[in-house]
């Protein structure tokens, strides 16, 4: 998870608020700094944390010119926060107005989203999704990428990309174990 120095860091030390969380999900000693640059089409990048352990439980990263929103919730502590949020009838994703969060997988597509907003830049706004393959189906898929002509990381996309097609559709991984492609 990204650490509260990661973040301060982030934000050049600019701290802008700061309030006790409101919600008991991450537990008693919990609170929330936010760094906000001002500009109504500018950005803003908050965290929640444990104010005596450190542990941090969530940040964000808002940019108001392209209307995104982007979290990472600590996987630790997710159930909690999505029972919370049932319990509450909240909009869990709902990040201001029409804007909904996106939920990122990984730190690193958290951070490179936040850099590249408070540096103004444009970024990827796909999701990186973490994948873990054995040896033996780590070759088997390189070599079949090969044979397409396409890089590794094209075919894993691919893959991904007609796995969620397939879900929409109501077929499933078990459907077709040897169909990638």
């Amino acid at each position: 998870m990204i650490s509260l120095k990661e973040w301060m860091e982030l934000v050049d030390y600019r701290i802008t608020e700061g309030s006790t969380y409101g919600w008991q999900c991450y537990g008693a000693n919990v609170y929330s700094l936010d760094s906000w640059d001002g500009e109504q089409d500018g950005a803003s990048f908050s965290i929640i944390f444990d104010n005596k352990t450190q542990a941090v439980y969530e940040v964000q990263a808002h940019d108001y010119k392209n209307e995104r929103a982007y979290r990472r919730i600590n996987p630790d502590y997710l159930e909690a926060y999505t029972a919370e949020a049932t319990q509450r009838n909240s909009w869990m994703s709902q990040a201001w107005d029409e804007v909904e969060y996106c939920d990122l997988e990984t730190d690193d597509d958290w951070y490179e989203k936040a850099e590249a907003i408070i540096n103004n830049e444009d970024y990827d706004t796909r999701v990186q999704v973490p994948v873990d393959f054995s040896d033996t189906e780590l070759l088997q898929y390189m070599k079949m990428a090969h044979d397409m002509d396409i890089t590794f990381n094209e075919f894993v996309e691919h893959a991904l990309v007609k796995a969620l097609e397939d879900h929409k559709l109501g077929k499933f991984i078990e459907d077709y174990p040897q169909d990638l492609g």
